[in-house]
């Protein structure tokens, strides 16, 4: 399959390939995602095809309006309105009970579906163009760091879908917060670029699935994407050190080998002698951390590292959703110092 290049002015010829069962990645504000008709399910099951992603990872629908959302549900909370009013468009997911529009390839298997309006204009006008709502998974190999540039789909998908259409660098670069309203108490099921602070904010208590910290339980359902065992992972084997700086610094001198990468933050590079390192931001700014955690983990592989030892962030604020993409990258594998 040749792939197409497309500019933010070819947005009607992506709209085509769309309308005629293709896939087009899709910039949005969060990350680039695998676009294609959601009502479509032969065109959906393309998706899991192309990124090598197992059918029981269900994916998020992407619409233009408030409006689009109806028919896609069965019911509207009245938290969904006050979610939706606070914070879209942009970067949240919730999860509504689906209704018969929605094919079984989009839910995996659940009797839920997980909708989001984006603020990238481009995203908003390539749905638009469509006249349908889009799955829209990110377009990346399944498990890989997901992209957040062309480029980065460039180099997992090309020759695999029909079109890249190129709205440049992503603003938040996490996927976004998913949010559960079915159960009777709201439940984060993905932290992102909304908070868990800024839900409580407006709905109250909202709960944290266990997922979000911790493995699935054996036998346990994927409720919502990026809640599998390890995923936004480079191909090098990654663990994390949970430690101050000089013991963090200290464990890098004592286990340093030619093929080993420090993932850091900005301040440790004057600090961290002899070793090879990469920055994925700030220690104390987690919204930059958010922007350039996958391009830091993509550049891990394209240098050829095989191990890294990551600094652990917080988990306060976006620290949550940094913390959470890290150790499923690692597997949860995670060494606390004193």
């Amino acid at each position: 399959m040749k792939t197409l290049f497309l500019t933010e002015k070819e947005i009607d010829t992506a709209a085509e390939i769309i309308k005629n069962g293709g896939l087009v990645a899709m910039p949005t504000e969060t990350v680039y995602g695998l676009a294609a008709d959601a009502t479509n399910g032969s065109a959906v099951k393309k998706i899991y095809s192309a990124k090598g992603r197992p059918s029981d990872n269900p994916l998020i629908v992407h619409v233009s309006s408030v409006e689009e959302i109806y028919p896609l549900v069965t019911s509207f909370p009245e938290n969904a309105k006050k979610l939706i009013e606070a914070f879209c468009p942009g970067p949240l997911t919730i999860v509504f009970p689906k209704s018969d529009v929605i094919p079984s390839e989009i839910s995996g298997g659940l009797d839920t579906v997980a909708i989001r309006f984006p603020s990238h204009p481009v995203a908003r006008e390539l749905i638009k163009a469509s006249g349908v709502p889009l799955a829209a998974p990110s377009a990346n190999l399944s498990g890989s760091p997901s992209p957040t540039s062309a480029d980065h789909v460039k180099k997992d998908l090309d020759g695999r879908i029909d079109a890249i259409l190129d709205g440049g660098e992503c603003s938040v670069g996490l996927e976004s917060t998913v949010i559960t309203l079915v159960p009777e108490k709201p439940v984060l099921l993905r932290p992102g670029g909304i908070t868990h602070e800024m839900l409580e904010s407006v709905l109250g208590e909202v709960l944290v699935d266990p997922a979000v910290l911790n493995p699935l339980k054996e036998g346990q359902r994927v409720s919502s994407p990026g809640m599998k065992y390890k995923h936004y992972a480079p191909k090098a084997k990654v663990v994390l050190i949970k430690s101050d700086d000089n013991n963090y610094y200290k464990y890098l001198a004592e286990h340093s080998t030619g093929k080993m990468v420090a993932l850091c933050y900005n301040e440790d590079l004057s600090n961290i002698k002899d070793i090879h390192c990469i920055s994925y931001g700030k220690k104390d700014d987690y919204t930059e951390q958010a922007s350039k955690l996958f391009d830091a983990l993509r550049k891990i592989d394209e240098q050829g590292y095989e191990l890294v030892y990551g600094r652990c962030p917080g988990t306060d604020g976006v620290g949550l959703a940094v913390y959470n993409r890290l150790i499923r990258a690692a597997g949860f594998e995670v060494i606390e110092i004193e």
